[in-house]
């Protein structure tokens, strides 16, 4: 069974004392400010009257199932900071914080005055993450930048796929999603540094170089080859055997022989101790430029038998095996419950929601799991209190 977590709204975790002020919206930003508020850090989302956050809209049956997951210990306070009694109210929220985010096209918190120089002149050690498609700078900061464009930009798409057909965009939003890890990691050091007595910190973040970064030594391969690495479906272009391979039963598994002892102890286990000399499969080298004829070969052996009779034969013998799992087969899988990597959270639309547990676990973590993801607005009374604003203030 799945683990049924509790939310505990007093728990005090590892960033508690830091406030994010988030008035980003869809992924990037949210990733970045969910990593910080599962850590504990108090994250406020600023969300438009009547609209939110724009990640509400990404639904199934109705359900706002992504807003769930990834604005999980969060508080929501609503405001139109064009009027200017809201306006007040948020700069009062920025003073109040150690982190801002924002994801806004480059020049517009300029305009409204939320410039970094405005922002730092009233609280001097604010972190201002700046999240955009192509940067703060250079000659596409004012071009729209979605990931689907960057990861089309980046290099990705060119090099997942087939050799006989068209590059193969990613089926979520990855671009975003790496662009929020780098986003909580470069946060938490510029934290770092202010708490060390260092000024405040602005981050420039585009989408595209943290999933450029992704694709590694490729440039350098360039510069040797002259050529860049093309599609190879499952296959890798840099070591065989290493693919996804048909069982008889209609399931998959995925091997990889990255090693030498690791690929000589694949061809042992399906009975073809003796192309460890052949001059096809040899080494590494000679095993890449002939990794269809390998593959024809192993794949031979895996379609004879079952999913179940392939990882019980090949785990055995010690090789690199796995199945491939669809999310179906994830919910009920002992692993998956062994290492508690998915949890369920109380929902009272849903009645629980499977989602993803903290990564990663801390030694010394208290309860990560704080609150829901919070109804457009539900805690914009509260902060005002807690800003020292009454009925009678601005709001």
């Amino acid at each position: 069974m799945m683990k049924t977590i509790s939310y505990a709204p007093d728990a005090k975790g590892l960033l508690d004392g830091v406030r994010v002020v988030d008035m980003s919206r869809l992924v990037a930003g949210n990733m970045t400010t969910h990593v910080l508020a599962d850590y504990g850090a108090d994250v406020i989302k600023v969300e438009r009257p009547g609209k939110g956050d724009d990640l509400r809209n990404w639904r199934v049956e109705g359900i706002e199932t992504f807003w769930k997951v990834y604005a999980r210990n969060k508080r929501s306070i609503v405001l139109d900071i064009h009027q200017p009694d809201d306006r007040e109210t948020l700069l009062r929220l920025i003073d109040s914080a150690q982190v801002l985010v924002e994801n806004f096209v480059p020049g517009t918190m300029e305009r409204w005055g939320l410039g970094p120089q405005d922002l730092h002149r009233r609280n001097p050690g604010l972190v201002m993450l700046r999240v955009s498609g192509w940067g703060q700078t250079g000659p596409w900061r004012l071009k729209p930048g979605f990931g689907t464009l960057v990861e089309a930009m980046s290099g990705w798409a060119f090099m997942n796929g087939h050799a006989d057909k068209p590059p193969t965009l990613p089926p979520l939003a990855l671009a975003d999603m790496i662009a929020g890890l780098y986003g909580a990691a470069a946060t938490l050091a510029a934290l770092r540094a202010v708490e060390r007595g260092g000024a405040g910190q602005v981050l420039d973040l585009s989408l595209f170089e943290p999933i450029h970064a992704m694709i590694g030594a490729e440039a350098a391969h360039l510069a040797l080859t002259g050529e860049p690495t093309m599609r190879a479906g499952n296959q890798s272009s840099h070591t065989a055997p290493r693919n996804v391979y048909a069982c008889a039963d209609g399931a998959y598994v995925a091997m990889s022989g990255s090693m030498q002892s690791m690929a000589e102890r694949i061809l042992e286990t399906i009975g073809r101790s003796d192309l460890k000399s052949d001059p096809r499969f040899v080494d590494n080298a000679a095993r890449v430029r002939n990794r269809d004829a390998l593959d024809t070969i192993i794949a031979a052996f895996v379609a004879e038998r079952s999913q179940a009779e392939n990882l019980a034969l090949f785990e055995a013998a010690g090789v690199t095996v796995g199945p491939v799992c669809s999310v179906a087969d994830l919910i009920d899988h002992p692993f998956v419950h062994g290492r508690e990597a998915l949890v369920a959270a109380p929902d009272a639309e849903m009645t629980r929601v499977p989602m993803p547990n903290v990564i990663p676990r801390f030694s010394g973590m208290p309860q990560p799991f704080r609150r829901p993801a919070p109804r457009l607005g539900e805690h914009t009374d509260e902060i005002r209190r807690e800003l020292g604003l009454t009925e009678g203030d601005p709001r």
